[in-house]
């Protein structure tokens, strides 16, 4: 238990894996661990392209952040031994010079290894004057902060993409169908999700409870005329209404659909494009500090699992959640929409990389600067980081129980 406990210490602090000088890992391990990753990638593929698409950018993004870590490192003369995909037990790997390469079972994350992170970090003498410690304080901060500079440079393209390409979001009046229940009145009578609403029963609402009230002035039982738009092609449906069996509304009529109002994208100039990538991920920096603080809340968490918040704005989301609200996403906006989302994620996860604890980037940076303040000319201060360990793992269980809440909450109460 105590190996155990000093092991997970020394890769929090550390910022990778330690005391790994086995040989390099292949053979049917290999194959059967990765053969799985593809497997269920190709699974989620039939399931929902657009969530796979999602799922393959976060992938790539991870990949980004992790390379960001790895070329400041290794220009600013610090020795990097390990770059990793994954976490967990290792299922492949190279070495190529002095570096190992690989992929690892469990696809949460990933890790680069820089030595010598701290005072508690044990590097050979030899390989001491390239440790991360013995480096100047600019050159350590721009290694440490790479990771988060490359969310934001990742953000940037893919808004500026988007803008250039798809043309700039905006919502519209006109509803669009996000879900269709499988069982409801609307599925039984044709439609289909990512329809857009012309009419219903002659009339045009403009945001999803002015359909509910639609719906809701019929009985049970009721047919009623449905014109949507699919694909440039006006189609009519007759929907026999169903009965709503829980809710606030139980008894009343019930067409079975999720809508909301539809974004179209429109071109703009080439200045215009690239002065609001800027302005509007701004816009959504600010906003993510917000949601770093709502995510790092633990008050907030624990109201949204007993059920006494029901604002899914304030809700946590896992990968998991996200990668499953992108469905209906792509469904509305289609590959630009995806890419925004990705671009916002991008935002949130390089903001929640810079809290100034650890395990967290920015728990490496704070010791930095600590370490700058309490330096003298002449004489080089090194932060005894024995004495955050406590806080360490205290924030390591912390970030687990937000995990498994999140993941409790995306499965139980989906954000949509």
């Amino acid at each position: 238990m105590s190996n155990t406990y000093e092991r997970i210490r020394g890769e929090v602090v550390a910022g990778g894996a330690l005391g790994e000088e086995d040989p390099t890992v292949g053979g049917a391990r290999a194959v059967i661990g990765i053969g799985v990753i593809l497997v269920l990638l190709v699974v989620l593929a039939v399931a929902s392209i657009w969530s796979f698409v999602f799922v393959v950018g976060l992938l790539i993004s991870i990949f980004l952040h992790e390379c960001g870590h790895f070329f400041t490192a290794r220009r600013s003369g610090m020795k990097v031994t390990q770059f990793f995909m994954g976490m967990g037990p290792k299922l492949w790997s190279t070495r190529r010079g002095e570096v190992e390469y690989g992929v690892r079972a469990l696809p949460v994350g990933a890790f680069v290894r820089i030595i010598g992170m701290n005072n508690l970090d044990e590097t050979a003498p030899e390989d001491e004057p390239r440790a991360y410690r013995n480096k100047s304080y600019p050159r350590r901060m721009l290694t440490i902060t790479a990771g988060s500079i490359m969310h934001m440079i990742i953000a940037i393209v893919l808004v500026f993409t988007v803008y250039s390409t798809f043309g700039k979001s905006q919502t519209t009046n006109q509803l669009g169908f996000f879900e269709v229940s499988k069982d409801g009145a609307a599925a039984a009578a044709g439609v289909k999700a990512g329809d857009l609403l012309i009419s219903l029963d002659g009339q045009v609402p403009t945001t999803s409870d002015a359909l509910g009230e639609i719906v809701r002035s019929h009985q049970p039982g009721e047919t009623i005329d449905l014109v949507v738009d699919r694909d440039g092609q006006q189609l009519t449906f007759h929907p026999t209404l169903g009965t709503a069996t829980e809710g606030e509304y139980k008894g009343a009529a019930l067409l079975g659909v999720s809508s909301g109002q539809k974004t179209a994208f429109f071109h703009h100039s080439l200045g215009y494009n690239i002065t609001n990538s800027f302005a509007d991920l701004g816009h959504v920096a600010w906003e993510s500090v917000g949601g770093v603080i709502k995510v790092l809340n633990p008050v907030n968490i624990i109201h949204h699992l007993d059920g006494s918040n029901t604002d899914q704005s304030t809700q946590p989301m896992t990968a998991y959640g996200i990668s499953k609200f992108s469905s209906t996403i792509g469904e509305e906006t289609g590959l630009g929409g995806i890419l925004l989302t990705l671009a916002g994620v991008n935002v949130f996860v390089g903001l929640l990389n810079m809290v100034p604890l650890l395990p967290f980037d920015g728990g490496h940076a704070a010791v930095a600067t600590y370490e700058r303040i309490r330096s003298r000319k002449g004489k080089r201060y090194q932060a005894d980081v024995g004495k955050m360990v406590p806080v360490a793992m205290a924030v390591m269980t912390f970030l687990v129980f937000i995990l498994f809440a999140g993941l409790y909450l995306d499965i139980t109460n989906p954000i949509r």
